[in-house]
């Protein structure tokens, strides 16, 4: 696991996305069981309670669960990965959007680059 952190935006945040993207891509399955706060405090080299904090959201997010003396898992639940990709895919559109209009690129120009970036890197991942 390696993250380079943004310094503005919050590290659980970034550590949360982080760990929403690896459950939606099936990095962490349904039902597997992920690292305790305490590994992944210190592979991160974030404080332990910055761990505690992105746990307990993805408890309240339904992501994972967590019993008692048993480590926390991946949720069973497809409907709640799904509701997680939707709303990463939401952001990431949303953050494209205001991007392009900041530069005041019209949606057609900001289209016609999409697809030729999206079929580049594609490209690119086929050749790996």
């Amino acid at each position: 696991m390696l993250l380079h952190f943004n310094k503005r935006i919050p590290i659980y945040l970034q550590v949360l996305d982080w760990f929403k993207k690896r459950i939606v891509m099936g990095e962490f399955k349904r039902g597997e069981s992920i690292p305790s706060r305490r590994a992944l405090a210190a592979t991160l080299k974030i404080h332990p309670n910055t761990a505690q904090k992105v746990y307990k959201e993805l408890e309240e997010q339904q992501l994972i669960t967590t019993e008692l003396n048993v480590p926390s898992k991946v949720t069973m639940d497809q409907s709640v990965i799904d509701q997680a990709r939707t709303e990463l895919l939401d952001n990431t559109v949303t953050q494209f959007v205001e991007s392009i209009r900041a530069l005041q690129i019209s949606l057609e120009e900001g289209l016609i680059n999409f697809e030729k970036e999206y079929t580049i890197r594609k490209g690119s991942e086929l050749d790996a």
